[in-house]
């Protein structure tokens, strides 16, 4: 038994009708790497019931407090029932991206039984149209309440069930497991009066929380309209979602965005990661006649070790960065935001420096929800800002499942009133995927959004490559002595020799889509 965190229970104290804080973990598989080309939902469900010790978390439910008095509990849960967690769905035909993404879409937004352990996995087959990956893929959604699990916890999830290498492991029967006994009414409610005695500063109760989360809401507003007036600029995706999720998806290169850095002396991944956020957001709003004269600005959380709350004494603190959205001029986007993250002492959006750009997408991650959720003395709230930019910790080497070969990794956040939009940043074998998350009726066509988040990523990667093939002009050679040989004439550079230019078609930065 183990009783939730005040940060941990804040998460479920603050889920509503229409808003979550669900997060889920999409994987796609290339099932042409298994034994025999073929990987069977029986295998997956015997490969996920070997593994379960690996994280009690799985197999425990929530025990509330009698009149909620207190935080809830990890208690086992002794009806656990694992093809209650475990389903299999098939995408309709053509089976399309855009069908994929729905369906993950209402998958995610659909709330979890709090009377079951807070975890479901859906194995989605029929992604018989995805470009750029193979036939007969199949794809793994985790959907797991954050109260569950951080990000640490997400990454545990994707190592405990996969494998370095692709072949199988020979069946092992699962442990024995013997659900502990849940503690009663009685234990419970000393419990919480004990707590509330020796915690007097500390609401225990949803009720008493909820108050002080919107006087706390009301004062960070106030405080930031006092002194800082001018950053306080509402968008479309700062007003109250609806029940409906929408998710979409672009992968790039990592050694593009590498190139991309090379704009801004110094720059790093995160740096152009948030300038190609902040050109989509520009270019997404000057469409629809909406873009403010003045920068809007995104919030990044960041994560560090110590006494406070959740998931084992963390402690988070917020970045706010101005996106730059004013200037049309792409390189002076990604210098603004440079100077903002270069005084700020941190690489936007993680616990990395820039001479660790490769591991930038793979630094602690909390969702937007966490901007309604943070505990009370523990933290400030997150300011005010058009957008959450969040990484979420990907694997750096190329993982297996049952023999299957991932080959896309990225990730559904959750979003909240107030905050409508989340970008969640996930790195995968060599690529980066950003992942925008918001509702229907603030983000009615997510595919012209992504495709602003690939025009972005296209105008930097032209920029960059435009600067490499640049090169100065060299000295004016001396008058040589009489009788001294001449300097060799240097050679015209081949055109062979030239950068490639991209391949006619569909880039390799688009999204697996149809």
């Amino acid at each position: 038994m183990r009783q939730l965190s005040a940060h941990d229970a804040g998460f479920l104290y603050s889920d509503t009708s229409h808003s979550n804080a669900n997060v889920t973990l999409i994987q796609i598989y290339d099932q042409s790497t298994a034994p025999g080309g073929k990987v069977r939902f029986k295998s997956i469900l015997a490969h996920i019931e070997s593994r379960l010790s690996g994280l009690p978390i799985f197999r425990s439910k929530l025990q509330r407090v009698p009149l909620d008095l207190d935080h809830p509990y990890w208690v086992d849960d002794p009806n656990f029932d694992l093809e209650y967690h475990v389903r299999h769905i098939a995408l309709p035909k053509p089976g399309d991206w855009r069908q994929f993404c729905i369906q993950a879409s209402r998958i995610h937004a659909r709330p979890l039984d709090l009377n079951r352990p807070l975890w479901e996995i859906y194995v989605v087959e029929g992604l018989d149209s995805l470009l750029e990956l193979p036939a007969g893929s199949f794809a793994l959604l985790t959907k797991i309440h954050h109260a569950a699990v951080d990000a640490e916890g997400g990454s545990r999830i994707a190592m405990l069930l996969h494998d370095l290498t692709p072949q199988v492991r020979p069946a092992v029967p699962p442990k024995p497991w013997f659900p502990q006994r849940a503690p009663g009414t009685l234990s419970l409610l000393l419990r919480g009066c004990v707590n509330s005695v020796l915690s007097p500063l500390e609401l225990r109760t949803p009720w008493a929380r909820k108050m002080a989360d919107s006087a706390e809401a009301a004062y960070v507003f106030a405080s930031d309209l006092l002194a800082r007036p001018e950053q306080i600029l509402a968008t479309r995706f700062n007003s109250v979602v609806s029940a409906h999720r929408v998710f979409d998806t672009r992968r790039f290169l990592v050694e593009e965005f590498d190139a991309i850095c090379s704009l801004v002396p110094g720059a790093s991944l995160n740096d152009a990661v948030l300038a190609v956020c902040g050109g989509a957001l520009r270019g997404h709003l000057l469409s629809l006649g909406e873009l403010p004269d003045a920068s809007l600005s995104a919030v990044m959380p960041q994560h560090a070790k110590g006494p406070g709350a959740g998931h084992g004494g963390s402690a988070t603190r917020w970045l706010r960065v101005q996106l730059g959205t004013e200037l049309a001029d792409p390189v002076q986007r990604l210098l603004r935001i440079h100077e903002q993250t270069a005084a700020l002492g941190a690489d936007a959006g993680g616990e990395g420096s820039a001479d660790g750009s490769h591991q930038a997408a793979a630094t602690l991650a909390l969702s937007s929800k966490m901007q309604s959720l943070l505990s009370l003395g523990s933290a400030r709230r997150a300011p005010s800002a058009a957008c959450t930019v969040t990484n979420v910790a990907g694997p750096s080497v190329p993982l297996y499942l049952n023999g299957a070969r991932m080959t896309y990794f990225s990730a559904i956040m959750p979003i909240a009133d107030g905050m409508g939009l989340v970008f969640a940043v996930t790195s995968y074998d060599g690529r980066i995927i950003i992942s925008p998350t918001s509702c229907r009726e603030l983000l009615p066509d997510p595919e012209a959004f992504t495709q602003q988040l690939r025009d972005s990523f296209q105008a930097y990667l032209a920029l960059a490559r435009a600067k490499s093939v640049r090169k100065p002009r060299s000295a004016r050679p001396r008058a040589s002595a009489p009788g001294a040989p001449s300097p060799a004439r240097p050679k015209a550079r081949r055109v062979s020799s030239a950068p490639r230019a991209a391949q006619a078609g569909r880039p390799r930065s688009a999204a697996p889509a149809g």
